[in-house]
């Protein structure tokens, strides 16, 4: 499937002498997705620094001198996507998996959850078990019966499933990370974060505990880090005090 998407944020950070900004905002080919084409477009882009970080990030870092106004960024790019049953597999630059076995302040494990999950041999359908189970937990036993219907759940709640899913990964015995990217859904597409765990054998498996699915065709993959506060999309220094306008769109061609 070919996906175009366009993003857009608009924020502000009043009157600072010096605004410093770090993007991760680029996605890069593995065996679920080709990228054709990609652009980002912001004051003071070309002259960016370009890298990739410690967990094989695409990212980029500027320097704003004293910014006016709301500072916008427009992101658009098409992708074409493939349905991998969500296995990634290990991607270039990677670390090593036991990095991401440690808990972090969004990734306590939640007794609730890890107590809910028997133990059985079958470690994958294990983790299907822990998906669904988040799943429910948050869009709620009514929404759970329609397809779709996570949308209703704010961008905060999303996040927080993603890693109330990596937090109980990890503390049954699992290598886990979190995942930003696009998603194409019934309102039009998101920008938003699901899991990524270690298997041995397979590599790094994709969850999505609000679609209670493995990531296919509708899945763009960008950024993966220890948990959702340490891989969002922008962030800004000084901080920005409100969050950004923004608007996401993704089509599929």
């Amino acid at each position: 499937m070919k996906l175009s998407i366009r993003h857009e944020l608009i924020f502000d950070l009043g009157t600072p002498s010096r605004a410093l900004l770090h993007l991760l905002l680029t996605p890069l080919n593995t065996p679920q997705q080709k990228v054709q084409g990609w652009s980002i477009s912001m004051p003071g882009i070309k002259d960016a620094a370009s890298f990739r970080d410690g967990f094989g990030n695409r990212a980029q870092l500027l320097t704003l001198s004293k910014p006016e106004g709301p500072i916008e960024i427009v992101v658009e790019g098409s992708v074409e996507t493939m349905d991998r049953a969500g296995v990634l597999g290990r991607l270039e630059l990677d670390p090593v998996p036991a990095l991401f076995k440690r808990v972090t302040a969004a990734t306590k494990p939640d007794e609730t959850l890890t107590g809910s999950i028997k133990s059985s041999g079958d470690r994958i359908a294990m983790l299907h078990e822990l998906m669904g189970y988040v799943h429910r937990l948050a869009v709620g036993p009514a929404q759970a019966q329609t397809q779709g219907s996570q949308r209703q759940s704010s961008s905060a709640e999303e996040s927080d499933a993603a890693d109330a899913f990596i937090g109980a990964a990890r503390a049954l015995g699992f290598a886990a990370r979190h995942v930003t990217g696009y998603v194409l859904d019934e309102s039009g597409g998101a920008f938003r974060g699901w899991a990524e765990v270690w298997e041995d054998g397979l590599g790094w498996i994709g969850f999505d505990p609000l679609l209670d699915l493995c990531p296919a065709e509708g899945h763009v993959r960008v950024a993966c880090g220890l948990d959702g506060p340490g891989c969002v999309p922008v962030r800004t220094v000084p901080a920005w005090t409100a969050p950004p306008d923004e608007t996401v769109r993704v089509t599929a061609d």
